[in-house]
């Protein structure tokens, strides 16, 4: 898959069939539309998808709350794997959200992507103050010599209610059914960062994750099991979210301790992946308490993953 960070640098003389939206999670439902794009490819056509960063709601409501499945890099990691053979991530501005319709239309998918066939859902709007629609599509279509294809309302509602699906999953701390519905596993990626120490002095050694991008969602506060892949090879181990309230902390961290590791990996940038939840984060009456409960989620751990991996 070729990526192009915006529609200028795409050159392809090849004509496409194109499909637009955020793909947030890139799941079942999507892939559902990815599949469709492929089969159109069969006439000649390069699949493409066309998507925006930043989201249009961070850029025209400047929306904080916004929170994404994927980060835009791991967006395209997830893409790379669907089949398609460009994937464009054109930078979303308020400049570019001034642009009418005809102008959208003519400079982005006829010039830009050259497109020939357009799959798209049934409620699209695009242009200035989003006031064109399928309809003002297949009229374009048709003066500008490319194809519509409308993917129904089930389809779409079934891709939003996957999303939303997602994000309620993961913000119950449901990873085991999250995943299930991307098919794939929940990652989150930061650089590891020095923390207080205190996990080591307790016998359990964590890398303090710190993520980048404030719109990444983050799970419900608790205790996961999960697997990293740290210097090329796969170490399997638990991670804590939340505020340590057993020992008087009030700031939300992101704590890995992989079993039988030692490396140093101050600085380096890891992605862990969650596989599932063993229990919400607790407040202990002390640090005897807190160690024995570490204990037993360590092996709660170690027998899921021997069961699931080995």
């Amino acid at each position: 898959m070729k990526v192009f960070h915006n529609v200028k640098d795409f050159k392809s003389q090849q004509p496409t069939v194109v499909t637009i939206g955020t793909f947030d999670g890139v799941h079942i439902g999507h892939r559902k539309i990815i599949q469709r794009l492929i089969k159109a490819s069969e006439k000649r056509l390069s699949p493409t998808l066309l998507t925006f960063f930043p989201h249009p709601r961070m850029v025209l409501q400047q929306s904080h709350d916004l929170k994404l499945i994927h980060t835009i890099k791991e967006r395209e990691e997830a893409l790379a794997k669907s089949g398609l053979e460009n994937l464009i991530i054109h930078p979303f501005t308020k400049e570019f959200s001034r642009l009418t319709a005809k102008q959208y239309v003519e400079e982005v998918l006829v010039n830009g992507l050259k497109a020939k066939k357009v799959i798209i859902g049934y409620d699209h709007r695009f242009g200035r103050n989003r006031t064109a629609d399928i309809q003002d599509l297949y009229k374009f279509g048709n003066q500008l010599g490319f194809d519509v294809e409308e993917i129904s309302k089930q389809d779409i509602e079934d891709v939003a209610v996957s999303s939303t699906k997602i994000r309620n999953a993961i913000l119950e701390g449901d990873i085991t059914l999250a995943n299930q519905y991307m098919s794939s596993e929940f990652s989150l990626e930061g650089k590891v960062v020095k923390g207080k120490g205190l996990g080591k002095g307790f016998g359990f050694a964590t890398a303090n994750i710190q993520i980048e991008e404030d719109y990444k969602i983050i799970p419900k506060q608790g205790v996961y099991v999960v697997k990293g892949k740290v210097n090329k090879e796969m170490h399997y181990g638990m991670m804590n979210i939340g505020v340590n309230p057993t020992l008087g902390e009030n700031k939300q961290s992101i704590e890995v301790h992989f079993f039988n590791f030692n490396q140093d990996i101050y600085g380096q940038i890891i992605q862990v992946n969650l596989l599932k939840k063993i229990r919400n984060e607790e407040k202990f009456e002390g640090v005897d308490q807190l160690i024995n409960a570490m204990k037993n989620d360590q092996k709660i751990a170690q027998k899921f993953i021997n069961n699931e991996f080995k």
